[in-house]
């Protein structure tokens, strides 16, 4: 782009300027991504991801895609979302635990829920995973450590997709549960001990730099590449702010964790998925969001959309 009567002494490339604005060109439905926004990579690059239910979408069309995407428990139910039977993680505490128990130690007082009905075992940290026994839980979760030692040292690219903010934290030892007892969670356990409460820019940057730090000792070579999850709360704890706020928040407060985050790292890049989907798509005036229930989700074209810049970001990579 030349040089501007707004800014005469500089000169803004396209991707510097808001899409439509004076001089630049419309939103064509090419993202303006900036050189080197993400590590290039093709088919033959070891892939796998975690995070909230976006996380899921990636892997999904990986897949579709011919992608040579990690997945060690591809039989685990809890490995939908994921490269392994991570489930669903929705805040970055339950992240830095999943690398904790991964690769060093992660010792909460409650390691497993009764759940009050069934009587089956119940792990708190990931969503929707069900025993009958505690015997079969240990035999299962030392299985579970393998796999994710083996999905998290085998991948050179890790996407990483940030949620929510809002956690349920243990008074004893500060350990973090994927989420309060309730039918969404299959039953649960004991919530006496587990309070509510929002986390902040400090303590989430805290959580990704040790991720980083356990990464770094055990996949050296690896890019990390995170992104915020366009999917907004469907519901909020807090009482005193409506959900549209609570999830401008957490989206925000993430945000701005990513990017201090990826600023302090060459091989940590942010990939603007978020930004694609709630700002991008209505400047193009279409929707995003699916209809009915689950309304709070993107729809498969904001999908599609989002991963087709994603590889075209690899093949302009830098990397």
């Amino acid at each position: 782009m030349s040089k501007s009567d707004v800014h005469p002494a500089h000169v803004f490339q396209s991707w510097q300027v808001w899409p439509g604005s004076y001089e630049n060109p419309p939103a064509d439905g090419i993202y303006p991504l900036a050189p080197g926004s993400i590590p290039r990579f093709d088919k033959l690059t070891p892939i796998t991801s975690m995070g909230s239910c976006f996380a899921r979408e990636i892997k999904n069309v990986l897949l579709a895609q011919g992608y040579n995407y990690i997945n060690e428990e591809p039989e685990h139910p809890a490995s939908k979302h994921a490269g392994a039977a991570w489930e669903r993680l929705y805040n970055t505490f339950s992240m830095r635990q999943i690398f904790e128990y991964t690769f060093d130690h992660f010792n909460p007082k409650t390691r497993w829920w009764r759940a009050p009905i069934s009587r089956k075992i119940q792990d708190p940290y990931r969503r929707i995973i069900v025993y009958d026994s505690l015997e079969e839980a240990h035999a299962n979760f030392a299985r579970h450590i393998q796999c994710s030692r083996l999905a998290l040292t085998k991948a050179k690219l890790i996407i990483i997709t940030l949620g929510l903010t809002e956690i349920w934290e243990s008074k004893t030892d500060g350990s973090v549960i994927c989420l309060p007892s309730g039918p969404y969670v299959n039953e649960g356990g004991d919530m006496s001990d587990y309070q509510f409460r929002v986390s902040r820019f400090d303590e989430n940057l805290q959580n990704l730099e040790r991720i980083y730090e356990l990464l770094s000792e055990n996949n050296p070579e690896a890019y990390l590449v995170v992104t915020v999850s366009p999917v907004h709360l469907w519901a909020t704890f807090r009482d005193d702010l409506d959900v549209i706020s609570a999830s401008c928040n957490s989206k925000s407060t993430l945000r701005a964790v990513a990017d201090e985050f990826v600023s302090r790292h060459d091989n940590v890049f942010y990939f603007p998925a978020y930004e694609m989907a709630t700002i991008y798509r209505p400047i193009m005036s279409q929707s995003i969001f699916t209809e009915g229930r689950e309304n709070f989700h993107v729809n498969q074209d904001v999908v599609n959309f989002i991963m087709e810049q994603f590889f075209r970001g690899a093949n302009e990579g830098s990397k």
